[in-house]
This record gives structure tokens, C-alpha cells and sequence, in this order.
């Protein structure tokens, strides 16, 4: 399975590109969005890539980042979901658009996407409405893996108990809106409000209520 390519831009097409990777071509097809935020051809390049397989066709697809390639994972799981609808609606949404309309359940954003039918989208936010929160979540997740590359290893200390599930849901509901770029103050006040109207509010529910909160008025 080829997960990742780095190398050089050979060139571009409408819905594909060309890395060279130390002599050998990759052939890799990537969104509009995608497309728009890769470097001039000729400079270096990486993207994480899904391998799609059928009898007759082999085809990598590229992505920007992890959480956008899962997102591509889930999104081809939903029947009439295929590749080319896939990338479709990543390229309109972007990652954390596809999470947005997901955790709201906004099928009309989703069916905004070229290709993409009204039922079609409704069975994406139903099939794939629970899955959000653990996605969004990644952004994060990636980013302290990240940031704590180059610390000290601690000596090991003794494990303590995991903490209620109850418990869990702030704190996940926070780095998800964070993820999707709102600022802590607004993310911690919306969060706090959807508390304080379900203080029983699972990390999913959570999200949701939080995200209308935030929502634009009128």
C-alpha cells in the first residue's frame, strides 16, 4: 500500500498530477482544492495517498493532509460513494467543511459537491454523523504528536484509571472546534452554553450543539 509520496511536481493535469519520486512517475489525482494549494511544477511536493484497486484499474489519490484522507476512506464506504463523488465533495468543502456539515447534519452543503444527489448526501450525514467527532478530533491529535517530536522521554509513571466518558466530551468537543479554526474563547463559551443545556452530552452531541451555537445568526 503506498501511503505517502514525496518528491517533485512533473506536471499537472485537470484532475491529476505527476510526482517524481527518484526517477519513477506517480500518477496521483487530487481535488480542485487539492490542485490549488500545490506548489509550481518542478518544486518538491508531498501527499498522503490512497491506493484504489479494482480488477482492471489501479488509482492513487492525493490528500493534504490525514484527516482529509480519512475522510476519503469514510466517505467511499457509503453506498453510491464512489472515488470520483468522494473527491468531489472534498474539493468543495475541504476537510473540515466535510466535518462541519457532518457533525450538523447539513446534507445540502454536502450535496452542493458536483455529482452528488440529494439522497446521496442525506445517506453520507446519517451513515457517517457519529464518525465526526473522531475525525476532527485527529487534527489535534497529529498536531501534539507533532509538536512533541523533540521532547524528553519522561521516566514511566503509573497509570491512573481512564476517566469517565462523561468527562471526556469538553475537552474533545474543544480541540475539534479548534481544529476547525474557531478561537478558544468563542469554542470554550459555546461549549459551556451546550453544557449547561445537556450537562449529559456525549463528544458528539456536544460538537453539534456547540457548532449552532456558533453558527452565523440570521
Amino acid at each position: 500500500m503506498i501511503g505517502k509520496l514525496s518528491g517533485r511536481l512533473d506536471y499537472r493535469a485537470t484532475d491529476h498530477i505527476l510526482i517524481d519520486v527518484r526517477g519513477v512517475g506517480y500518477l496521483v489525482y487530487v481535488s480542485d482544492r487539492t490542485m490549488a494549494a500545490l506548489p509550481p511544477v518542478g518544486e518538491a511536493v508531498a501527499l498522503y495517498t490512497d491506493l484504489l484497486v479494482r480488477e482492471d484499474l489501479l488509482q492513487l489519490f492525493g490528500f493534504t493532509t490525514l484527516v482529509e484522507k480519512e475522510w476519503h476512506r469514510l466517505l467511499m464506504g457509503v453506498q453510491g460513494i464512489g472515488a470520483k463523488a468522494s473527491t468531489a465533495i472534498l474539493g468543495a468543502l475541504g476537510a473540515d467543511g466535510v466535518s462541519r456539515a457532518i457533525a450538523l447534519g447539513d446534507w445540502n452543503a454536502i450535496a452542493k459537491a458536483k455529482g452528488v444527489g440529494p439522497k446521496t448526501a442525506q445517506r453520507v450525514v446519517i451513515e457517517l454523523k457519529d464518525k465526526a467527532p473522531a475525525v476532527m478530533a485527529m487534527g489535534g491529535t497529529l498536531a501534539k504528536a507533532v509538536e512533541g517530536e523533540d521532547e524528553v522521554i519522561e521516566p514511566a509513571r503509573p497509570k491512573r484509571a481512564p476517566a469517565p466518558k462523561a468527562s471526556m466530551a469538553q475537552p474533545e468537543a474543544l480541540s475539534a472546534l479548534a481544529n476547525l479554526g474557531y478561537a478558544p474563547g468563542e469554542a470554550a463559551s459555546a461549549v459551556a452554553e451546550a453544557l449547561g443545556q445537556d450537562p449529559e452530552a456525549d463528544t458528539s452531541s456536544l460538537i453539534r450543539a456547540a457548532l449552532k451555537l456558533l453558527a452565523p445568526k440570521g
